[in-house]
């Protein structure tokens, strides 16, 4: 039993990372111009989209958490619009965590709210498919020793390192990008700001949040 788990966990973890790669593709084929560089946000939209889509159906399909209890339509309902609550939640909540370690407030509100969407892609679908709207399983599982499941184990690890890697990926951005030592000199200049720019040395810019390096002399 547990070999089979392992397979199919392996199985739904692959499509998983395929419905990511078709994101990237797909739109391709219906959106002109797309690219996840010059249209990001729409990306982001569509990823998100895709891994929750490939998420619920293969939990319906695989069901490693199935109950014994028979539910009815209505109870059914009120369990898929809890869960719709706990994401939108989620992703007010983490917004709120970005403004609170630096994120703009009032610019890039659009961008730091699909950043929350598809952080909580990753970490709150996965468990609301797996747990339900169950916070006291939340708690068991990402408590000390609660796990009781390789599933449980898979979805601990997979939730803790998209934070992680969410954090390793945002933890450069407060960094002194737009002091004056920082910003990309004009090379025919031969004073800037009453210094004179070593030859060869390399100089960075923010630019839409991201940093460029230029070399020149």
């Amino acid at each position: 039993m547990k070999d089979t788990d392992i397979k199919r966990l392996l199985y739904t973890n692959l499509l998983c990372i395929f419905s990511i790669v078709l994101s990237i593709f797909i739109p391709t084929i219906f959106l002109d111009n797309f690219s996840i560089l010059e249209t990001h946000l729409t990306w982001l939209c569509i990823c998100s989209a895709f891994v929750t889509a490939v998420n619920l159906v293969l939990y319906l399909v695989v069901k490693p958490n199935v109950s014994s209890r028979r539910s009815s339509l209505s109870h059914k309902v009120t369990r898929a619009l809890k869960c719709c609550i706990y994401f939108l939640l989620s992703c007010f909540f983490l917004h709120i965590i970005f403004v609170l370690y630096g994120a703009p407030l009032i610019e890039l509100v659009l961008e730091t709210f699909l950043f929350a969407v598809i952080l909580s892609t990753f970490t709150t679908v996965p468990c609301l498919c797996l747990l339900g709207p169950n916070l006291k399983a939340w708690l068991r599982v990402f408590s000390r020793n609660g796990v009781t499941s390789i599933w449980e184990n898979s979805l601990q690890i997979t939730t803790i390192s998209s934070f992680i890697g969410a954090w390793l990926g945002a933890f450069p951005i407060p960094l002194d990008w737009e002091r004056p030592w920082q910003r990309v000199l004009n090379p025919s200049a031969e004073v800037t700001d009453g210094c004179e720019p070593p030859c060869g040395a390399g100089n960075h810019t923010r630019s839409s949040g991201k940093a460029a390096s230029a070399l020149y002399c």
